[in-house]
């Protein structure tokens, strides 16, 4: 049996019941014995200051720090704002970038994006967005496919199940991300 690695998902959008926290315990559920899918939860963060951080930074921000530190590698789940990604969003990456020279994302480590949204273009900016802030954390995005889940409000009928015309389509994004995990980690 192959290893199990452990994923840390973070969720863009801070509703307890939104589409992307939908789409990311759907991805959870469908994930391959060899991927371990934990939310960690970024709306507790303070927003990101330095001059709180220095001596003694918040509790928060140091189980933010650990959660990362402790996975395997990362599943952004997210809606688009504005063409980028949500505020919280943005503040929890640069949380755990912090403080200079001590990112908690790690060193090459595996990620993938999956944005989605009722609109037509499912999260198109913010998916996009954030792979631009994985360059500079050294974050290896998984390129392909790309996950940009449009009309994303018609995947999950009203008790929150997701849709059999779904599902292969969520599948595939996360046997790809499974694969792009092992091969990242192996070399």
């Amino acid at each position: 049996m192959s290893q199990v690695h452990s994923i840390a998902v973070i969720v863009g959008s801070l509703r307890k019941d939104s589409i992307n926290r939908k789409v990311a315990r759907a991805l959870a559920e469908l994930a391959p014995p060899s991927l371990k899918l934990s939310i960690v939860e970024i709306g507790d963060l303070p927003l990101y200051n330095e001059d709180i951080d220095l001596d003694s930074p918040p509790a928060a921000y140091t189980a933010f720090r650990e959660a990362l530190q402790g996975a395997d590698g990362f599943l952004f789940v997210t809606p688009e704002y504005n063409r980028s990604v949500p505020g919280a969003l943005k503040n929890a990456i640069d949380v755990g970038s912090r403080p200079y020279g001590k990112s908690a994302w790690g060193k090459a480590k595996p990620a993938g994006v999956v944005s989605a949204s009722p609109g037509a273009i499912g999260g198109f900016g913010a998916n996009q967005h954030l792979r631009q802030c994985f360059v500079f954390l050294d974050v290896l995005c998984m390129q392909q496919p790309e996950a940009y889940l449009g009309n994303a409000g018609t995947f999950f009928d009203e008790h929150g199940k997701l849709s059999e015309k779904t599902r292969p389509f969520l599948q595939n994004i996360i046997d790809a991300f499974a694969g792009h995990v092992e091969r990242t980690l192996k070399a």
